[in-house]
């Protein structure tokens, strides 16, 4: 797979972010055409030649060590994510041309094993689901199909994170602030396609996306990556109203791209009480069955 103009875009992006002073440089060479650092001043800074560092942004990261990765992610400021992003990219342009390596791992499957599924019937309190490197909602709990339920009245299967948020305009009154949301699905997006560049999947989302959404191919084009672990929540339930959710991701490891994502709402807090309501609301509407069963209108 041929990613030079990947890797372009995302050291150039991310060079011109960063200006002299906040590199702790003295600006040099007189009117500068650039807001960001010059390709000569990363290169001091990563202590590497120009034209080494010159080759390396043209997009050819073939044969090029940890070491000079890791001094042009300083000199760049990267953060953990973009750090590995730039080691998946590096990865991908080292087995360019050749098969996947024995063991290396493949697209996700779209199901999960019925174990898993068992695990998510007993969180019973909290919103989990498991989703796989696309965004793919595979499996739910009540709560949790319950959680995504407008995600579950277009007929598409599986639900998807990134089509209900930039294709579904519910999701502008799902989150409380779509922005937000929006600019971490492609991020978390762009890190999974650097991770995984053979997914076919992957790639026929991103090409849909780009077709159908300006929001979503503006935001593409920044190359932005991020982790995505833990943190608070903010959604506006078409049901029961303002919900306030803590966040857990974990990773599956004998189920390669799948993780599981869990909503636990602070003890004795307003969220607590609404998820209950919405257990309530979810037994009554039978909402599993309608979400597996596909549009409700």
């Amino acid at each position: 797979m041929d990613n030079r103009a990947e890797v372009r875009q995302f050291l150039s992006t991310r060079r011109g972010r960063i200006t002299p002073e906040q590199a702790g440089i003295e600006p040099y060479g007189g009117r500068r055409r650039v807001p960001g650092l010059r390709r000569e001043e990363v290169a001091r800074l990563a202590g590497v030649s120009v034209d080494y560092y010159t080759r390396l942004e043209r997009g050819n990261l073939t044969g090029v060590s940890d070491s000079v990765l890791d001094a042009i992610a300083r000199a760049l400021e990267l953060d953990r994510a973009e750090h590995d992003h730039l080691y998946d990219l590096a990865r991908t342009a080292n087995t360019s041309g050749r098969k996947r390596a024995a063991g290396a791992p493949s697209a996700a499957p779209s199901g999960v094993r019925p174990e898993l599924q068992y695990l998510l019937d007993a969180i019973t309190g909290a919103p989990a689901f498991i989703g796989n490197n696309r965004l793919d909602i595979v499996a739910a709990n009540t709560l949790g199909y319950a959680l995504y339920s407008d995600m579950y009245r277009g007929p598409a299967r599986p639900a998807n994170h990134s089509r209900f948020i930039f294709l579904d305009p519910r999701a502008h009154n799902f989150y409380t602030d779509w922005e937000r949301a929006a600019n971490t699905n492609v991020a978390i997006l762009r890190r999974e396609a650097g991770r995984n560049p053979h997914d076919k999947g992957i790639a026929e989302l991103i090409g849909e996306l780009s077709m159908r959404s300006d929001e979503f191919r503006t935001r593409w084009a920044a190359h932005n990556v991020r982790r995505h672990y833990a943190g608070t929540k903010f959604f506006q339930h078409p049901v029961v109203g303002l919900l306030e959710l803590n966040y857990q991701v974990l990773g599956l490891e004998e189920d390669p791209g799948h993780s599981l994502t869990v909503y636990p709402a602070t003890p004795g807090s307003p969220s607590e009480e609404a998820l209950k309501l919405l257990a309530s609301w979810a037994a009554t509407e039978n909402i599993v069955e309608l979400a597996q069963a596909g549009a409700r209108n």
